[in-house]
C-alpha cells in the first residue's frame, strides 16, 4: 500500500526532492561561475551582505546569512586569508570584530555580481520572466 497520495513512487512528484534537486543545481551553477573569483556561494552571500551596509561586527552578519557564529569566523578566516574581507576590533567595543571588504574584495563582488546574475538568468531561462518573479515571490512567501 502507497502512502504516496497520488500512488507513484516518482521522486519527481515530491517537493521536497524537487527543492532540494533545484537548490543543488543552482548551487552547483553558482559555485562554478564564481570559482574565478575565488569565491564560492558561501563566500559571495557574505560578500553581498557587506558590500550594501556599513561596516558590520561578524555577529551582524552572520544573523543576516541566518548562520552560526563558529561557521561565519571560519567562512570570514579563508575571506581575509584570501585578501578579501578584513577584520578589526570595533572601536566602540572592543571585543567584537568589524568586517568589511578590501579593495581586492569590492572588485571581487563587483565581478561575481555579474556573474552571479548571469546563473540565476540561465537557471530560470526555462519559464518566463513573469514565471521567475511569481517563482521568487512564492518563495519568499513559504520562508515567511
Amino acid at each position: 500500500m502507497s502512502t504516496e497520495p497520488n500512488g507513484t513512487a516518482d521522486p519527481h512528484e515530491v517537493l521536497g526532492y524537487l527543492l532540494k534537486h533545484a537548490a543543488l543545481k543552482l548551487a552547483t551553477m553558482t559555485d562554478a561561475a564564481l570559482a574565478p573569483f575565488g569565491i564560492d556561494g558561501k563566500d559571495f552571500g557574505a560578500l553581498r551582505v557587506l558590500a550594501h551596509r556599513e561596516p558590520a561586527s561578524q555577529l551582524q552578519v552572520a544573523q543576516t546569512l541566518g548562520i552560526d557564529r563558529t561557521t561565519m569566523v571560519a567562512l570570514l578566516d579563508v575571506l581575509e586569508r584570501k585578501g578579501i574581507v578584513t577584520r578589526r576590533p570595533d572601536p566602540a567595543d572592543r571585543r567584537r570584530n568589524v568586517v568589511e571588504l578590501t579593495e581586492p574584495g569590492l572588485r571581487a563582488f563587483d565581478a561575481a555580481q555579474v556573474a552571479h546574475a548571469e546563473v540565476e538568468r540561465a537557471f530560470l531561462a526555462g519559464i518566463s520572466p513573469g514565471a521567475a518573479q511569481d517563482f521568487r515571490s512564492t518563495l519568499r512567501t513559504l520562508l515567511a
